[in-house]
């Protein structure tokens, strides 16, 4: 193999030639042949058994070339792009240049990873958002587990009020004839969900156990069944048992009960911390969201459209993944949803190329700043993976090429030093609406 020519052309392509000597090619032919020659049928001979010299006469002499030159391609098409020193992001597109008494020589079209310029990456500019943890915040985290602490109790001596759940019989009826659908027994209502028809849950307030009793309303214009639109209807009802949901108390027993604390004081304190750790976080996260946003600006790539393209495909498969992961599929997916696999790409082209572009930007300034990684950084991140993959170290060594780790791990540590030059102001949301709008 031979590179005669490494041409770039425009938005990060090039074009590779490549020689292959006469004898090469010619061995290359003559391998073809003993493997497609098997395959063919000539009169006069057993099948596979005719000479080359006859099958290309009577076929063409180029009858094996296809074979031959595909043959050639992976190991010539390999050392070429070492040789040429690019990195291809895409699959090529491969032309016959010239086929001679010297030989062959290939043309290989190829998208490449792009040359990136970044500039001024120190020094960005964001604002971090604050957001104060508020009492109600703090109630609704409290509340949310004494709902889980409640329990259920049989309702006795009285009559059924806002909040019960009612076990009752009903059957619908429209001009004294039952509808379909209109029917249940032993339904399980409770009382101010709004689940039934406007007013039916407010006509069993009042109401007692073993009570048979009419509940008059008429169906919403817009009901879901045209035939009952708008209707009046008459339901025959009656009342099996009441129940209702007990929450405890909130003091310091149920402290003890649902934390390491002793006091309701103690447990709110803890609450709002962690609070005040998911927003700090959640703010966090967003600054790194607009360093990103901020560094792709900053950014000049003539990026391959193969190269998005790719990302996309990436995004389709995680997403299929945690479909599997939740006993769906992309192909339930898509039924169920009424969205096509391409609608599916449309929605995660935009992320995939801020994607794209995020980490070619960090790449290059990992580059231009010398960002190293050590043995013990590469060692952690590979015990890291087999806990999260719940597999041995060997393995993940074998799946995941230690080159591939050390590059994620210097674009870890590019933007942690990114967000370590830049310039970070916090403020209130009030704040940083006002800011935003300057």
């Amino acid at each position: 193999m031979n590179l005669v020519k490494a041409e770039k052309l425009e938005h990060s392509q090039y074009e590779l030639h490549i020689s292959v000597d006469k004898a090469t090619f010619e061995a290359a032919v003559t391998k073809a042949y003993q493997k497609e020659g098997k395959k063919m049928s000539v009169p006069g001979f057993r099948k596979g058994k005719a000479p080359r010299s006859i099958i290309e006469k009577m076929y063409g002499t180029g009858v094996f070339y296809e074979t031959a030159i595909n043959d050639l391609i992976p190991e010539n098409y390999e050392q070429a792009v070492k040789e040429a020193g690019i990195t291809p992001v895409a699959q090529p597109e491969f032309d016959i240049v010239s086929l001679d008494e010297n030989g062959l020589v290939l043309s290989a079209k190829v998208y490449v990873k792009p040359e990136v310029k970044v500039s001024d990456y120190f020094g960005l500019a964001v604002t971090r958002t604050i957001s104060p943890v508020t009492d109600a915040e703090v109630e609704a985290e409290i509340n949310t587990v004494r709902e889980r602490n409640s329990r259920e109790t049989e309702v006795l001596g009285r009559a059924a009020e806002m909040g019960d759940t009612a076990v009752i019989d009903y059957e619908g009826f429209c001009d004294g004839v039952a509808f379909e659908g209109g029917k249940g027994e032993s339904y399980a209502l409770k009382l101010g969900s709004n689940t039934f028809i406007p007013g039916f849950e407010e006509q069993i307030v009042g109401k007692k156990i073993d009570e048979e009793f009419d509940v008059n309303v008429t169906f919403p214009t817009e009901y879901h069944s045209a035939d009952l639109a708008g209707k009046e209807a008459v339901f025959k009802c009656k009342l099996h048992a009441l129940n209702r949901v007990e929450l405890p108390e909130l003091d310091d027993d149920f402290a003890k009960d649902v934390s390491e604390f002793d006091t309701m004081d103690e447990y709110r304190a803890d609450l709002k911390a962690k609070i005040e750790k998911r927003h700090a976080d959640s703010a966090d996260n967003a600054v790194a969201e607009k360093l990103m946003d901020a560094l792709i600006e900053k950014m000049e790539a003539d990026i391959p459209t193969p190269m998005f393209d790719a990302e996309v495909e990436n995004s389709l498969r995680d997403y299929d993944y945690r479909l599997r992961m939740s006993g769906l599929d992309l192909n339930t997916y898509t039924k169920y949803t009424g969205l096509t696999l391409d609608a599916l790409r449309d929605q995660f082209r935009p992320q995939a190329e801020r994607q794209v572009k995020a980490r070619l930007a960090l790449e290059k300034v990992a580059e231009l700043e010398g960002v190293e990684v050590s043995e013990e950084e590469i060692n952690a991140e590979y015990e890291r993976a087999a806990t999260a993959y719940n597999m041995p170290v060997d393995q993940v060594k074998n799946a995941l090429p230690a080159e591939a780790i050390v590059e994620d791990l210097k674009v870890k540590k590019t933007v942690d030093l990114i967000k370590e030059k830049a310039v970070i102001t916090d403020a209130a949301p009030e704040e940083n609406v006002e800011k935003d709008a300057e």
